[in-house]
């Protein structure tokens, strides 16, 4: 699935149309038909599981997740073609949305890419070690370890203040969780296809 669907073209006009989007969602300043709100999605707004990830509560937040897209990116970009990077864009975000609606009841409100930054992080770290990149056990260690830091101790106060937004270290948790899924998801069908 995610690895079949590999053109010759890179994912980085992926990530710059994700980066356009994005900037235009903050510029137009559409939260109030986007954003993940739980009441609204309760009331048949689905859109928003995923729409939700698109928007930003500020500038410092909105580039922070897109240098984060960025880097992510290059970092593991021998894993990705547009075809691939998309679908893995879209799922994440997507089961971003349903984590955090099933599993965090008390979240009334989440916008973001930080979620499902962690997952595509966590999903490209499994990768470097399934082709024997030992950075990837590093890589993977400390995002755990980083999720895990934060759900016990909470986000930091001076993103908190830069963000002008409470941090969901929930969509973290969620992201990392769904980049597992989703890794393990493809070895499977790729096991089955065989």
């Amino acid at each position: 699935m995610l690895g079949r669907l590999t053109s010759r073209a890179t994912p980085y006009g992926v990530v710059l149309g994700i980066s356009i989007l994005c900037s235009l969602l903050f510029i137009l300043h559409l939260d109030g038909t986007l954003a993940f709100r739980r009441s609204a999605i309760a009331h048949g707004e689905w859109w928003r599981l995923v729409s939700g990830n698109l928007l930003h509560t500020n500038h410092w937040h909105l580039l922070m997740n897109l240098a984060g897209l960025w880097v992510i990116s290059f970092l593991h970009e021998n894993h990705y073609r547009a075809g691939n990077f998309s679908l893995l864009f879209v799922i994440l975000c997507l089961l971003q949305g349903l984590g955090l609606y099933w599993f965090f009841p008390t979240l009334g409100g989440y916008v973001g890419l930080s979620g499902m930054l962690h997952g595509l992080f966590a999903y490209g770290a499994l990768k470097d070690i399934q082709i024997k990149v030992r950075s990837g056990y590093l890589l993977f260690g400390g995002v755990c370890f980083k999720v895990g830091y934060e759900q016990y101790y909470g986000a930091t106060d001076q993103i908190t203040k830069l963000i002008d937004a409470r941090v969901a270290t929930e969509a973290h948790l969620v992201g990392v969780i769904s980049g597992v899924l989703v890794f393990l998801l493809y070895r499977l069908i790729r096991r089955l296809a065989r």
